[in-house]
């Protein structure tokens, strides 16, 4: 059944999917629907529109964000977040991406999912673009002190800052510049997401055109998946869009780009922190421009060359990358790319010297003419297909909706003009390749064709310069400083009333009920938790979860954590990160990478430390190797992993020499995105053993604890001892306690017990072993900051509280919600400008914890983290404001996750004491949390004396902090 104000287009059905694609055109504007019917009730829905900036302004960027600031039909300042907490979503957010702009949202309740659907639909279609939302969310001009013009001037704006921070990472600027070669004259030239330097040059005008060009019906695609009928939302399409607007005859179709004639060798930088050695500090990468992503065969034949080339450490092209003398580790944007309209390769190293430019080129392009000139086994080009048909086949859903990731795959060729059918079934062209691959000299032409006899190929050098964010600094300040000389004292009366209007605005208090909303009387009563069997193999104890997980196979061996030394507690994540990428069962490395790429999805290696329920300060821990595959290959990923658990090797020196500079080069590269996370982890050190091995691990001491056995490895007998302990280690685990964990099908178990009991029935005996503990943290100066190269700030407090069972946790738990519902969005991100901000409580350290994320602000932001607690005693606060803080944290523990997921959840949950019984006994506990239990448990337990604090900044910034203790990493 279809509206009839759409007209259908086609159906197709997708077995492998389990789903019906369907396609619709809207009669009158030619708006297009895609809708996914399957049996699933977690629906999900996105609107987008082709959006091609011509500049670096960040219109489509700042509009993304000024869109969701009020609508006709919702003309509240912030609808947005208002529903964040209004709704029982299992996703909201908005993308703009370098040629679209995207609405997406998911949601399990059909009553949430309509009330989101009209808001999203007003927003996109119908925004107010109020002038001080531009301001507040794009930039503006103000006064350091707001109603001061005799302090400095200052950028101001969410965006403005947001780009700052992506672009303090190295290689989000490397991507960017690339990208702009790689593109000289059409829309990707330019940095959709805005440059700080460019920005202030857009006007309110322009975006609210930008907004008429773009966001129309006649450039709208709407696609849908779930259980909702077509026609039900297309009835909401027409009932609160379309029939509003005409169609309109649009040109905004991106041409293809102009062709190189010869290959493009440039040079930039980025800025480095004068202290820090610029030697072995640059990445050189190689880019090619391929065909257009609208065909999707050729689209899948240059995707499997990257494959082949690239995939794991047996491929030719990553095998010389890693064992590269020019370069620490291969470049993280190496890789194919169908972001852009016409697809991208990429490929190069980081860790290098501009004076080696000329050689990593040479020596990449040595590779792909040995490729083209020997060709690759066949093997390799078989286990590259086999990726591909894995990565189709499995059912994710555990970070982003399973629904939302197949209508982002559908929109990328929809959005150009392609055929988004082929995105979903790919089956039909994969068995094309398949035959086609078979020819000897495939893989060699394709190398040929796509990269070496490809002149559209750029080399980029990007060399660390520690003078650049001072310049950077210089200009703006010299900009600031000329705009200042032009004003007159009625030019700044109006800043300094525009500043106060702006104020006014982001103090008023809308009416939310405005807007539409589920309540608790609207909540599951129960929260669904997968049921697992015991089910022994041998004398072996394992447990199984029957789920569908459309013909995949998960295997899990746990082996429970004995007590460590300090040395091997420090070498056990360095050991995990190792134990999946070596040999093993005597073969090389690189044969065990083949033949993991052949019949697995890939192993990994991790260590499960948890506080317990009752007491953070004890522990347990254990080990686990994890893998999947398709049921066709059970029996070899049980024999892979248990010869990875039982017979690694770590006698392959060069090896874990490579891994150890791979693991440094990553770390280093992720500080400024994960910046509010390093924070979060150095204030809690000193709370909690759990909290205290996150910061020792994962945190900016892990990362100065490897940095310092980086700079040792290239001494042989130090690489020789580090080899030597993870084999102590190694062996030591191997008497430990083990179980499996498998979840399949439920028709696939019996031939699944059959083939582990002929692997794992001669598990030998656990010896008694003294159980694993960790010792009390060791004290650490209150405030702490850290220096890092950022041009913004990520600042975090925290606070030692309680274990999950306490009967105070819940209240903390919904305490976060409360605190950044309504206080901390507005103060840290409306007023002080910085992307993100909240608070929460933390079960596993039994921590409570403000955070701020690219922050231009860092004093005040702290006096703000304080500022939230006073608000929450001095005053009155409507009783929608609890229920939208419980519905929240209800939310969050009801979301769903894939199939595999929510079984590994429920059974590792249920390791560390979180049964389903605790867990369902903690949701009702949540359910009943009052305000006058808000009050109480932070008035016990956020003492200002207990308090914990840590910043990342530039280290200028750091040193007006007197109060602050200087930390290296």
């Amino acid at each position: 059944m279809t509206d009839p104000a759409f007209e259908p287009l086609r159906r197709h059905p997708i077995p492998a999917l389990r789903l019906e694609f369907q396609e619709y055109r809207h009669r009158v504007t030619g708006a297009r629907h895609v809708h996914l019917t399957a049996e699933d009730p977690h629906n999900a829905f996105l609107v987008a529109f082709l959006t091609v900036p011509q500049d670096s302004t960040g219109v489509a960027h700042i509009l993304e964000h000024t869109a969701l600031c009020g609508s006709q039909r919702y003309p509240v300042r912030d609808p947005f977040f208002m529903m964040i907490r209004r709704s029982l979503h299992t996703f909201m957010n908005a993308f703009t991406s370098s040629d679209w702009t995207a609405y997406p949202f998911a949601s399990q309740n059909k009553k949430d999912f309509n009330n989101l659907l009209d808001v999203y639909l007003d927003a996109a279609f119908f925004p107010l673009l109020d002038e001080r939302d531009f301001a507040q969310e794009g930039h503006r001009l103000e006064f350091a002190r707001p109603d001061d013009p005799a302090s400095d001037l200052v950028f101001k704006g969410v965006v403005f800052n947001e780009m700052k921070g992506a672009l303090s990472s190295p290689v989000q600027r490397l991507a960017q510049e690339l990208q702009r070669r790689l593109f000289p004259t059409t829309t990707y030239h330019h940095n959709s997401g805005g440059d700080p330097e460019v920005i202030p040059n857009l006007t309110y005008a322009q975006l609210k055109a930008f907004h008429a060009r773009h966001y129309h019906p006649s450039n709208a695609i709407f696609l849908t998946y779930g259980d909702i009928p077509a026609a039900e939302h297309q009835a909401r399409f027409e009932t609160q869009v379309l029939h509003r607007f005409q169609a309109l005859k649009l040109d905004l179709a991106i041409p293809p780009e102009r062709r190189y004639t010869a290959p493009l060798v440039d040079l930039t930088h980025y800025p480095s922190d004068g202290g820090q050695d610029p030697r072995d500090q640059t990445h050189i990468v190689l880019g090619w421009l391929l065909g257009p992503i609208t065909d999707p065969l050729a689209t899948l034949r240059a995707r499997l060359l990257s494959d082949v080339l690239l995939d794991n450490s047996s491929s030719p092209l990553r095998h010389a990358l890693e064992t590269s003398k020019l370069g620490a580790a291969p470049s993280p944007l190496c890789g194919f790319d169908t972001a852009t309209r016409e697809a991208t390769f990429v490929c190069g190293l980081e860790g290098s010297d501009p004076e080696r430019a000329e050689a990593v080129e040479a020596s990449i392009l040595d590779v792909l003419r040995q490729v083209a000139d020997q060709g690759v086994p066949q093997d390799a080009v078989d286990a590259a297909l086999h990726q591909m048909e894995l990565s189709e086949r499995e059912i994710t859903g555990d970070g982003f909706p399973y629904g939302l990731r197949l209508l982002m795959e559908a929109l990328t060729p929809a959005i150009h003009g392609g055929d988004p059918i082929t995105a979903l079934d790919s089956d039909p062209l994969l068995e094309q390749l398949r035959v086609e691959s078979r020819a000897a000299d495939f893989i060699p032409n394709l190398a040929r064709r796509l990269l070496l006899d490809n002149p559209h190929r750029v080399r980029l050098t990007m060399a660390p310069d520690p003078a650049l964010a001072g310049k950077q600094a210089a200009a703006e300040r010299e900009r600031l400083a000329a705009i200042r000389a032009t004003l007159t004292d009625a030019d700044q009366a109006r800043i300094v009333a525009r500043a106060r209007t702006l104020t006014e605005r982001q103090q008023r208090q809308d009416d939310p009920e405005l807007l539409p909303r589920v309540g608790l009387a609207d909540v599951p009563p129960e929260l669904k938790i997968a049921q697992g069997v015991d089910r022994p193999v041998g004398i072996l104890p394992a447990t199984w979860y029957a789920q569908g997980t459309n013909g995949m196979v998960y295997l899990q061996a746990i082996l429970d954590l004995p007590a460590l030394e300090p040395d091997e507690l420090d070498v056990l994540p360095l050991f995990c990160a190792c134990l999946t990428e070596v040999g093993s069962a005597g073969r090389g490395y690189r044969t065990t990478q083949a033949r993991q790429a052949a019949v697995t999805g890939g192993l990994s290696a991790r260590v499960n430390v948890r506080g317990g329920v009752d007491d953070v300060h004890q522990v347990r821990g254990v080990l686990v190797v994890a893998g999947k595959a398709l049921a066709r290959h059970q029996a070899a990923l049980s024999d892979l992993l248990w010869e990875t658990l039982t017979r690694a090797r770590f006698d392959e020196l060069p090896r874990l020499r490579e891994l150890v500079a791979q693991m440094r080069a990553h770390r280093e590269e992720a500080i400024t995105d994960h910046g509010h996370l390093l924070a979060l982890a150095a204030a809690s050190s000193t709370l909690s053993p759990v909290a205290a091995l996150n910061h020792r691990w994962d945190g900016l001491q892990g990362l100065r604890h490897l940095k310092a056995l980086d700079d040792g490895l290239d001494e042989a007998e130090t690489l020789a001892a580090f080899a030597a302990r993870l084999e102590r280690l190694r062996d030591r685990l191997q008497s430990m306690p083990r179980q499996l964990l498998v979840v399949s099908e439920a028709e696939r178990q019996d031939a699944l017990a059959e083939t582990l009991a002929a692997r794992w029935h001669n598990e030998p005996a656990a010896a008694a072993a003294e159980p694993f503990g960790l010792t009390a943290p060791e004290a650490q100066p209150p405030r702490q900051g850290f220096a890092i190269n950022t041009q913004v700030n990520f600042c975090a407090k925290a606070y030692p509280t309680v274990a999950p069972n306490h009967p105070d946790a819940p209240a903390l738990h919904v305490l976060g919600d409360f605190l950044r519902n309504g206080y901390l969005h507005r103060a840290i991100r409306e007023q002080g400008g910085a992307y993100g901000g909240g608070a929460g409580y933390h079960p596993d350290s039994g921590a409570f914890r403000f955070y701020s994320y690219r922050d231009p602000r860092l004093a005040d932001t702290l006096a703000d983290f304080d500022r939230a607690l006073d608000w929450l005693h001095t005053h009155d606060h409507p009783a929608r404001a609890l229920e939208e803080a419980v519905l929240g944290v209800i939310g969050a523990i009801d979301k769903p996750g894939s199939p595999a997921g929510e079984a590994i959840s429920a059974f590792f949950g249920a390791l560390f004491d979180r049964t389903p019984e605790q867990r369902r006994a903690y949701r009702r506990r949540v359910l009943k949390v009052t305000l006058a239990d808000l009050q109480r448990a932070a008035t016990i337990w956020l003492q200002p004396e207990q308090s914990r604090c840590a910043v990342l900044s530039d280290a200028r910034t750091l040193a007006e902090q007197a109060d602050l203790v200087i930390a290296t990493i």
